[in-house]
């Protein structure tokens, strides 16, 4: 179906628009070289076999690097309380002055969970130690 000029129109002012809210300076982006300074873990709670944390950093280059640094936390976590996988549920990241901050929640099991978004504790752990994101 091809598209009408307005909603052409409407749809080329969207991603322009889009494309100029990217360049407020407010975040930084995901081309920038990371320099990363991990501020760890603030928080960290099981129940019922739900890990809750809150990790902090700066200088990443995005949502993406924050949410890696949850993931490597999410992974230790269930090593280091006798569980081999992880799978995630949600994450909320959020940039103020400066610092990133990530909220995460992540089931933990011995048996490899059902869900597209799973981890395999182990190898996480060292592909964040290869990486150099601390585990906590």
């Amino acid at each position: 179906m091809l598209a009408s000029p307005t909603y052409s129109s409407l749809v080329a002012a969207v991603v322009a628009g889009g494309m100029l809210s990217g360049c407020t300076g407010q975040a930084p982006v995901m081309d920038q070289e990371m320099a990363p300074d991990y501020k760890g873990v603030s928080s960290l709670r099981q129940s019922g076999g739900l890990v809750e944390l809150s990790v902090a950093m700066t200088g990443a280059r995005g949502e993406k690097d924050v949410s890696e640094y949850a993931r490597c936390v999410a992974a230790q976590f269930a090593m280091d309380h006798g569980f081999g996988f992880a799978r995630h549920v949600w994450t909320n990241v959020v940039f103020e002055a400066g610092v990133w901050r990530a909220d995460a929640v992540y089931t933990v099991s011995s048996t490899l969970p059902k869900g597209l978004r799973t981890i395999d504790a182990e190898v996480t752990v060292q592909n964040c130690a290869a990486e150099g994101i601390p585990t906590v």
